[in-house]
């Protein structure tokens, strides 16, 4: 059985590093978990492996695979940080006073920070402080309290509920929807389009015997809510999403011209935490208050 003094022989992030690698799979998604560069995460396991004097892993063209010694090890370590998260969380539950919550910066941006001081108020004692991210995060290895997750579910390691389904649906400017009755009416108006979105118009245009060729071409943006905004100036059509486009409806910056017409994208939101679910007073307050406002805006699994 290995000493306490052994501990001192390797370094917390080599081994921080040899457990994201094997449960990630990659260098890459290693990297992006634990916010550093590949190559540091590399060079980490790398000097693990030199202390160890054994291979931990075989590199492959698909990514990186454990070796029986470092199965081994990943796994030891897994159980190992969960414990140690657990030790870290209930200094915190001490006091209860703080809140870490992972998000979209979307969701975070355009729909959660408008409503952050209503749970403030209710909630007193409890600081929230939110971490805008798209990279998928595990509580239980994290500072991170809970995650506001985009996507199909099934994550290995944590508890997730699934808060509501993402539908799309076009947006425009006042002027421009009414100038659009039907869904043919879109035939070469011009499409505001997110360079990076991942999911296309045919999701919206398929159920209504449409192609994506009828649409026009129109300005490109790498951000969503550049496209959001764009649209308010009658600059084209979006194919935006709930949360979204929610508040800009309300004020009447934007319209949804063919209502009732939203059409399931196939991904959802979820509020995910550790393997043993939600624990903290915190958390279930802020689960309670976050459904309840979902359910304000009309959004529900339901």
């Amino acid at each position: 059985m290995a000493e306490r003094s052994d501990l001192n022989r390797v370094p917390l992030a080599g081994l921080r590093a040899v457990e994201a690698v094997a449960r990630c799979g990659s260098l890459s998604r290693a990297a992006a978990e634990l916010g550093v560069s590949s190559g540091a995460v590399s060079q980490q396991v790398l000097r693990v492996e030199r202390i160890f004097a054994a291979p931990l892993f075989e590199r492959v063209p698909t990514g990186m695979v454990p070796t029986a010694l470092g199965a081994e090890v990943a796994g030891h370590l897994s159980a190992g940080f969960a414990r140690i998260a657990a030790a870290v969380g209930r200094g915190f539950e001490r006091s209860e006073a703080r809140l870490t919550i992972s998000t979209p910066p979307l969701f975070a941006a355009r729909w959660l920070v408008y409503r952050l001081s209503r749970f403030s108020a209710r909630n007193p004692g409890i600081l929230v402080r939110l971490q805008a991210e798209l990279q998928h995060r595990n509580p239980d290895l994290s500072d991170i309290d809970l995650c506001i997750r985009l996507g199909r579910g099934g994550w290995p390691g944590v508890t997730a509920e699934r808060l509501y389904p993402q539908r799309v649906f076009p947006v425009c400017g006042a002027d421009l929807g009414a100038r659009l009755n039907v869904p043919g009416d879109l035939a070469g108006i011009p499409v505001v389009r997110d360079a990076n979105a991942t999911i296309g118009w045919d999701v919206w245009l398929g159920p209504e015997g449409l192609s994506e060729d009828i649409l026009a071409p129109g300005p490109e943006f790498s951000d969503a809510g550049l496209c959001l905004d764009t649209v308010m100036t009658g600059a084209g059509v979006f194919l935006g999403w709930e949360t979204l486009v929610h508040d800009q409806l309300r004020l009447g910056n934007v319209v949804e011209p063919f209502p009732g017409r939203r059409r399931d994208a196939g991904t959802g939101y979820w509020l995910v935490s550790g393997a043993e679910g939600i624990r903290s007073g915190p958390q279930r307050a802020f689960r309670q208050w976050l459904k309840a406002e979902l359910a304000e805006s009309g959004l529900t699994d339901g």
